[in-house]
């Protein structure tokens, strides 16, 4: 095993490393904040991009015992690694699946009236209650009951009959801007569809949320990108761990004349006698082209600036005022960690966080350390 975990390392162009303690320190940073409210964790997106079958593990070896995914397909998935917890599948109940999910006990959040009604009648079919989540929109206008829909529920409870309520949840659009004013709106929304539903828990903040303060904390919190590492408020200091570091192995150093072009389109010139390194890595990995001219690496302390476009398979940096022998073929570079996070390659790509955990690919050479690694 560890000469084949050797093997694979020299072998990879790009090598990325994630730590499952600073995931599993972040849950646990995040559940002390909102208590006494429960916190799940959200691992939909093969857990935003690092590897459902490692992440959910190491989460309930911590302590998480409900989780969220988007797709049915996710919630298979993570029942086979997980038996004994709850898995609550956030797309909801789409027709014919209503079977697949009472026999593999996984949870439908329910988006609508006609998804009530099919949960209704397979739990009657079944002669068994059913747990269910239901979803009601505060003004994201995606999913969930409209208002009309949340006021036929509440008036006619019938329309509940076998369905266990375990959270009434709804989904904010602005948490990470605290002083947008839809903020206070949702949160009142959302107080008059809970009051109208008798008994009911609430779920309303996700990972920014979670920062808004109690009152936004109801029963139950369902963090995503901030267990990952994503700053859940932009602008201030980030609470979460870094859990990635992405690392190019160099395939070449070369001198390039002053007035030289570098890369697809010459879109950066030499302006004097410089040396660039050539990453295997690019837009084929996940590492956006948007971040062409814009990204950084570091090595042994020291910044880099990208020069060129990203391409499919490499990156270009200019490493000219770097000490000599710093850089070499076969060494390895860091294209995001503590000292270029994938915040800050967000910014430069004119993206979130997020579009950059779950679009790394899949010819890296994956590492886990930390917590059940």
């Amino acid at each position: 095993m560890g000469d084949d975990h050797a093997m694979q390392t020299e072998a990879a162009c790009s090598i990325l490393t994630i730590d499952l303690t600073a995931v599993t320190d972040n849950w646990r940073l995040l559940r002390d904040r909102a208590a006494p409210a429960a916190c799940a964790a959200v691992v939909k997106a093969d857990a935003y991009g690092l590897g459902i079958d490692p992440v959910a593990p190491a989460l309930a070896d911590a302590g998480c015992t409900l989780f969220f995914v988007a797709t049915l397909d996710e919630g298979l998935r993570l029942r086979g690694l997980l038996p004994q917890v709850e898995v609550a599948v956030l797309g909801g109940l789409l027709p014919g699946t209503a079977p697949i999910f009472l026999r593999d006990r996984l949870i439908p959040v329910l988006n609508d009236l006609g998804q009530v009604e099919r949960w209704r009648a397979e739990t009657a079919k079944a002669g068994q209650a059913a747990p269910a989540i239901l979803h009601v929109d505060t003004g994201m206008n995606r999913l969930g009951l409209d208002p009309q829909e949340t006021e036929k529920l509440a008036a006619d409870p019938a329309l509940l009959e076998g369905i266990e309520i375990t959270y009434v949840m709804t989904h904010m659009a602005c948490p990470d801007e605290p002083s947008h004013p839809l903020n206070a709106a949702q949160l009142t929304r959302f107080r008059v569809a809970l009051a109208s539903l008798p008994g009911a828990k609430g779920s309303l903040a996700a990972s920014s949320a979670i920062f808004l303060g109690p009152d936004y904390h109801f029963d139950l919190v369902r963090p995503g990108a901030a267990l990952y590492g994503v700053n859940p408020t932009p602008g201030a200091p980030n609470p979460m761990r870094q859990a990635v570091r992405l690392e190019g192995r160099v395939l070449q150093v070369r001198h390039v004349d002053r007035g030289e072009g570098v890369g697809y389109g010459a879109t950066r010139r030499c302006d004097k006698p410089s040396k660039i390194a050539t990453v295997a890595t690019g837009y084929a990995d996940g590492y956006l082209r948007a971040l062409s001219n814009r990204g950084v690496a570091r090595i042994a302390g020291h910044e880099v600036p990208m020069i060129g476009r990203v391409s499919m398979d490499l990156l270009t940096f200019d490493v000219t005022d770097l000490p000599e022998g710093l850089v070499y073929p076969g060494g390895l570079m860091e294209l995001l960690g503590e000292g270029y996070t994938p915040d800050d390659a967000a910014r430069d790509a004119g993206t979130i966080g997020y579009e950059i955990l779950t679009s790394l690919g899949s010819r890296y050479a994956r590492h886990y350390i930390g917590a059940g690694a």
